[in-house]
């Protein structure tokens, strides 16, 4: 039995239909999250029948972590984390690609802003979709992430100072997304779009270039200031 006999609708129609709901959810849960996201309002949007979600997808549930992995899928395939680096550059370039093509994905002004937001918002009130996400995309994210600050550092990968490296270079990049709002009223003057991703992502990578080469060794303690003046006493 085929598609069209189970649905009534020719093939190419449903799967019209199932990217129409695909593109109407991803604006709704971008902009209301999950749990305030209606399915009637999806399909409002999509211009289908109230069933549609269940029929196409099961569920809400089902439905929003198919838009996760599609829209982070679309993101990463318009801008890979390496931007096209050749493999055998300097782990200093790929630093520079990696943070760059972090910022494009922050900055685009298309439904690929969709992930940005709603992983903003999976931060926060996390669902069951993170998970998966995580163990197809963001771990091996951060593992590449964490390979070239540990070349870069000349350390192995599981050295504390690598992981909080990693964590600082993706905070000054996600620091632009989340505090977009506060940062135009402070800062009236700063773009923040596709045009100063050049800019930042120089900075960035400079920033954190330069402070990774005066890392001190976390396992030496450095005696306090005022205790080593009392001994000079």
């Amino acid at each position: 039995m085929n598609l069209k006999s189970l649905s009534g609708a020719d093939p190419l129609a449903h799967d019209e239909t199932r990217r129409q709901l695909l593109e109407a959810a991803g604006g709704v849960f971008a902009e209301v999250g999950f749990r305030n996201a209606t399915v009637r309002e999806i399909c409002r949007r999509a211009g289908a029948n109230v069933a549609a979600v269940n029929y196409h997808f099961g569920d809400k549930e089902t439905l929003y972590a198919e838009v996760l992995r599609h829209s982070q899928q679309r993101a990463f395939e318009k801008y890979p984390p390496l931007m096209g680096v050749p493999a055998d550059a300097p782990p200093e370039e790929k630093l520079r690609a990696f943070v760059r093509s972090f910022l494009l994905r922050i900055f685009d002004d298309g439904s690929i802003t969709w992930f940005g937001k709603m992983m903003s918002r999976e931060m926060v009130e996390p669902t069951g979709a993170l998970d998966a996400l995580v163990a197809e995309r963001l771990q091996p994210m951060a593992d590449l992430l964490r390979g070239l600050v540990a070349e870069i550092l000349d350390c192995s990968p599981d050295d504390e100072k690598v992981r909080l490296s990693c964590f600082s270079v993706v905070s000054q990049c996600v620091f632009y997304h989340h505090c977009r709002t506060m940062i135009t009223r402070l800062f009236p003057e700063q773009r923040l779009d596709a045009s100063v991703v050049e800019q930042l992502a120089g900075h960035i990578a400079r920033f954190s270039l330069a402070a990774m080469k005066h890392l001190p060794d976390l396992k030496t303690p450095r005696s306090k200031p005022v205790l080593a003046a009392r001994r000079r006493r």
